[in-house]
C-alpha cells in the first residue's frame, strides 16, 4: 500500500500535475499555518472562531484552502491564536 507522500511523489513526476500543485502551494502553507497556530494553542476550530466572531464553517474553509484570508482577518487570527502575523513579498528573478 502506498503512503500519502509516496503517491504525491509519484503524482510530482507529471509535469501537468506540478504545475498545478505550485499554482495553489501559497494557499496550501496559509492553510496549514493557520491550523498549526490553532492547534499549538490547544484551540478547536469552534473556540477560534468564538474568538474571532466568525462561523466554525468559516474557519473550515480557511483551514481548507478555499477561503482566503484578508490582511486583517490574518492579524485577527494571529492574535487569537497568540502568534505574530508576518507577510511577505518575494521577488523571483527568471532569466531568460
Amino acid at each position: 500500500m502506498k503512503t500519502l507522500n509516496d503517491l504525491t511523489a509519484e503524482l510530482m513526476q507529471n509535469p501537468e500535475f506540478k504545475a498545478a500543485y505550485d499554482v495553489l502551494e501559497p494557499e496550501f502553507e496559509r492553510a496549514m499555518t493557520i491550523i498549526a497556530a490553532r492547534t499549538a494553542q490547544g484551540l478547536t476550530q469552534e473556540q477560534l472562531a468564538e474568538r474571532l466572531n466568525l462561523s466554525v464553517s468559516y474557519i473550515a474553509r480557511l483551514e481548507s484552502g478555499r477561503v482566503i484570508p484578508s490582511m486583517r482577518t490574518w492579524e485577527r487570527i494571529a492574535t487569537a491564536t497568540g502568534t505574530r502575523a508576518k507577510v511577505t513579498l518575494e521577488i523571483s528573478v527568471s532569466r531568460s
